[in-house]
């Protein structure tokens, strides 16, 4: 069995796999994971708010910029892993296979890193195309896996400090050297006497002559010429997470727009120049936000008075420009017109503190029933929109009112208003 994991070894050597090219790709690829960390709990907690949590509502386009790194950074993930797991996969074949707690902890944490590391993103990238073939429900999924994750890394750095600290810079070498990591080592020499565990396993001594020569032959590893250099692989693999992120990257960051081959929303495309997530059809609310009889409740403090839309449009009207962004990573500036929130909430003597529940005609869904914070409520951005780029909002996009807030995730602006209920 030894034999067999040092054959495999041997034959998977490379220029690339040592430890300081597994420092490289590895430090990458640990920012993009703090990346998406950061910026999801953001996400996540403008989504799930505790009580004390304030938020802020400048620069406008903050929500935009923040869930757009972070799908970018998932997708950066997939070279980077797939580039990191290319680098150390001849550590499958390290012999013995655990050589003491400590070993066993970093074998653990490497394969459940993975492990979720695979999942995470996969699943990740599926929600960006709303496609959820899992039985799970993604939002609190995705989000335990966000901390299983950064708990592993901290375990795999921990374990694996001595021989990142060695490899972090340049200066310190290619990994050529043998040590604690010499399953990361260039290619051993085609002679097999010279090196030390190939004359354990195999003996020195061979029989001489025409004899000697076959059985050098028939035990002789195959010796290719490696193809992939240092810099080649650096350069496969910047071209690979440069191409990936850049052909989906224009879902969020216009200047990229042109090159949106792969990301599932295109900036311009859906009703009035904006993409639509939820449709009418999938909120069943056709027919209760086209009905005449449709009013606009706002409830503060016991005090309940309802708006026709005619009522609405005959109040002071205010125009905004606004980014509605998603969470699924893509974003789409627009013109928004209608009456400040902030002025409704005045007609109603709510205090400057009042955070609003905001109520759908939909009846069912996550984000039915959402909350806005006291921040965004006395915002002089925060709108609730009744046209969109000079046009009567769309049935799709919320008709016949809707909340359009700065900073905040597409899911909490709230399509077909019917009810904003003050909290105490």
């Amino acid at each position: 069995m030894r034999r067999l994991m040092y054959e495999a070894q041997r034959a998977l050597a490379s220029p690339v796999r040592n430890p300081r090219m597994a420092t490289v790709i590895g430090r990458l690829l640990g920012a993009a994971f703090l990346v998406c960390f950061g910026t999801g709990l953001y996400s996540h907690f403008l989504q799930e708010p505790q009580d004390w949590m304030r938020f802020a509502t400048r620069p406008e386009y903050l929500y935009q910029v923040t869930q757009g790194t972070h799908i970018i950074a998932g997708i950066a993930c997939f070279p980077l892993l797939l580039a990191k797991l290319y680098i150390v996969f001849p550590d499958l074949f390290a012999y013995p296979p655990l050589q003491g707690f400590v070993h066993f902890l970093e074998r653990a944490s490497i394969a459940l890193f993975v492990g979720a590391s695979l999942v995470q993103i996969t699943i990740g990238l599926l929600n960006t195309y709303q496609w959820y073939p899992w039985p799970f429900p993604f939002r609190q999924v995705h989000f335990a896996l966000g901390w299983v994750l950064i708990g592993l890394l901290v375990i795999h750095i921990g374990v694996k400090l001595p021989i990142i600290a060695r490899y972090w810079s340049k200066s310190s070498g290619s990994g050529d050297d043998s040590g604690d990591d010499d399953h990361l080592v260039d290619a051993v020499s085609a002679d097999r006497a010279s090196h030390a565990e190939a004359v354990r396993l195999s003996g020195a001594s061979r029989p001489g002559g025409v004899t000697g020569r076959v059985l050098d032959y028939i035990d002789a590893t195959p010796q290719v010429t490696s193809r992939v250099s240092r810099r080649g692989f650096l350069t496969t693999v910047g071209v690979a997470t440069t191409a990936v992120v850049g052909l989906t990257a224009g879902q969020t960051f216009t200047p990229l727009n042109a090159v949106n081959l792969f990301a599932p929303r295109k900036k311009g495309v859906g009703q009035q120049g904006v993409p639509v997530n939820r449709t009418s059809e999938q909120a069943k609310v056709a027919d209760a936000a086209m009905a005449s009889s449709w009013t606009l409740t706002l409830a503060v403090s016991g005090t309940e008075r309802s708006f026709t839309r005619a009522e609405l449009l005959a109040l002071p009207q205010t125009e905004v420009r606004l980014p509605i962004a998603c969470v699924e990573g893509w974003s789409q500036m627009a013109n928004w017109r209608g009456v400040r929130l902030r002025d409704l909430a005045e007609m109603m003597n709510a205090a400057p503190e009042t955070a609003f529940r905001l109520i759908s005609l939909e009846q069912r869904g996550s984000f039915s029933k959402t909350q806005m914070g006291s921040e965004y409520v006395r915002d002089p951005l925060t709108l609730v929109a009744l046209e969109l780029n000079g046009e009567t909002l769309d049935l799709e996009h919320g008709y016949p009112a809707r909340m359009i807030a700065p900073g905040r995730p597409g899911v909490l602006q709230t399509k077909w208003l019917s009810r904003i209920e003050a909290i105490s």
